[in-house]
């Protein structure tokens, strides 16, 4: 029997592939993107702008809080994102998936970070747990937010700029200097070392959090723990006061008088970090203040007279060295062809007046220092005194190379900070103190 034959029509369209729905990408803005806290990030915007307003409230200052915060004005293209959660969206997108994010409260401020990074749009957490949302639900894939973990020590250490307690030392300069070091005194002047450093530490913390938008804009301390995202805001606010409360602490174990020191340090600290410190030059006098301000610290701790050619000498050397670090700091900014500090008073056209006054500050200290060799304070504290006029020649080689390392830019730190990490200034150091020791 002869089977039939089929035949193709080959106008009859093939039978085609369905294409797959198109998938969406739901991700948490907090605790996933955002490497920070939203509410924190409103708050630490423009504290001072805040404190304003929220202060013209008068009784309805709480009431209008939330209000304030939700017209905060959020630098979103500088905020801590996660970068494995951006590389993520970055490839969902390349892949034609639609990305929305999560977001429970300052829905505005959310909006805000979605258009800047080109998402889609926002949903709230009720909706995404209704299903009324303007995407397919079946379609979705999620980044929620994820047990972050918590900061670890070297972030602390980062945040609280432990490298910065190398200039607390200073407090054991009066009782090194007037040849009175033993074991009483070592021990009163330890703990007030200790106690300083965490007045200062409590000091860094709040003053990184009021320059949070300056900092993230800034070449290098976008890198600090609070601007990175490393350390919470909420844990630095709760830092504060317990550094603070341990540094009273401490300076009541010393006495009365050295708490009043530590307490008018701690008040100009403040003052540096609100206001002081965007006042041209008044920030330099107030930075070589608070160095000078450590000695006399010293000096309280372990009862020992304070000599006025130590002073003296010590305002002349910490002014050339703020100098510095000023002029560091606008040199980095010029030779990364970036705009005059919005933080400081100061311009990049101000270079060669810094660094003038700088040199000239350096070399008043090395006046001072040859004058009080000249003087009979130095007979009584050293039998061989003439050994120390060596020192001269190796303080003006040490803040001549100082003024040479920041204006080739390759002073990054603080001139202190540098003084230690720098193997010739350490043997300069090394060397100077081998003098005093020999002349003694």
């Amino acid at each position: 029997m002869e089977q039939p034959v089929w035949q193709y029509d080959r106008n009859e369209a093939a039978p085609q592939a369905t294409p797959a729905p198109a998938r969406t990408l739901v991700i948490d803005l907090e605790g996933a993107l955002l490497r920070s806290e939203l509410l924190m990030e409103a708050l630490f915007s423009g504290p001072g702008r805040m404190l304003a307003r929220f202060g013209a409230g008068g009784r309805a200052g709480m009431a209008a809080l939330t209000d304030i915060l939700a017209d905060a004005k959020i630098d979103y293209a500088h905020l801590p994102y996660d970068a494995d959660v951006l590389n993520q969206a970055l490839t969902a997108r390349a892949r034609g998936a639609k990305i929305y994010l999560v977001a429970g409260r300052f829905a505005h401020h959310a909006a805000g970070i979605a258009a800047h990074l080109g998402f889609d749009g926002v949903v709230a957490p009720g909706n995404l747990a209704s299903g009324e949302l303007p995407f397919d639900r079946a379609s979705i894939d999620r980044v929620e937010s994820g047990t972050r973990s918590r900061p670890n020590l070297k972030t602390w250490a980062k945040a609280l700029r432990v490298y910065q307690y190398a200039k607390n030392t200073l407090v054991f300069v009066p009782v090194i200097t007037a040849h009175q070091m033993n074991v009483a005194t070592f021990g009163t002047t330890l703990l007030a070392f200790l106690a300083f450093s965490a007045c200062a530490s409590g000091a860094y913390l709040m003053n990184d959090l009021l320059d949070l938008a300056a900092d993230r804009q800034h070449p290098t301390k976008r890198y600090r723990a609070l601007a990175a995202g490393d350390l919470p805001i909420s844990s630095a606010l709760s830092a504060i006061p317990v550094l603070w409360a341990f540094a009273f602490v401490a300076s009541l174990c010393i006495s009365p008088l050295f708490l009043g020191v530590l307490a008018a340090y701690l008040a100009t600290t403040i003052a540096y970090s609100l206001v002081l410190k965007r006042k041209m030059l008044v920030d330099v006098v107030t930075l070589a203040g608070l160095y000078s301000l450590r000695i006399g610290a010293g000096s309280v701790a372990a009862g020992v007279m304070l000599s006025e050619w130590l002073m003296i000498f010590s305002l002349f050397v910490f002014t050339s060295l703020a100098l510095i670090k000023r002029f560091s700091e606008l040199s980095m900014r010029q030779g990364a062809g970036l705009a005059d500090p919005s933080n400081r008073d100061y311009r990049i056209t101000d270079l060669h007046i810094i660094a003038a006054m700088a040199a000239a500050s350096a070399m008043n200290a090395v006046t001072v220092f040859a004058l009080y060799l000249s003087s009979s304070a130095v007979t009584p504290l050293y039998s061989r005194p003439w050994m120390l006029w060596l020192l001269a020649p190796l303080l003006l080689y040490w803040f001549g190379r100082a003024l040479m390392i920041a204006h080739r830019r390759e002073m990054p730190d603080d001139p202190i900070i540098y003084a230690f990490r720098d193997g010739a200034s350490r043997i300069a150091v090394a060397a100077m103190v081998c003098i005093m020791l020999a002349a003694i």
